[in-house]
């Protein structure tokens, strides 16, 4: 295929054929660096986005590090707060005059039966 290209004395010359396989190769020169800018675009865009979901769940991991460390905290104080209560309970259990009327194991209800167990 020859095409006839205008020189620079406007005369027409054909053009040959290594004139245009360098065109040819030229053009796919053009369209592999295009395509690799192309890829290279594609790829920071991809590094960035996974860049960007590590950040994030680092983030989302601290979050639950402090929220775990922040109940582990809570349940030693609640233990603590149990056993503190359970010994006053205990405590109390020795000495509560209810506990100890004989008038507790009685299945009639009456009014007077509290008032008989409390002391004077």
């Amino acid at each position: 295929m020859s095409c006839a290209v205008p020189a620079a004395g406007g005369s027409a010359l054909p053009r040959s054929a290594a004139a245009e396989s360098s065109q040819q190769s030229n053009e796919e020169d053009d369209r592999k660096v295009r395509r690799r800018e192309k890829n290279r675009v594609a790829a920071q865009r991809s590094r960035k986005k996974q860049t960007q979901k590590a950040d994030k769940l680092h983030e989302e991991y601290e979050s639950l590090e402090q929220e775990n460390t922040s109940l582990k905290r809570e349940i030693v104080k609640l233990t603590d707060e149990m056993k503190h209560l359970s010994e006053v309970l205990k405590d109390h259990e020795k000495i509560c005059p209810l506990l100890h009327c004989t008038m507790n194991f009685v299945t009639v209800p009456r009014p007077d039966a509290l008032a008989s167990c409390l002391p004077r």
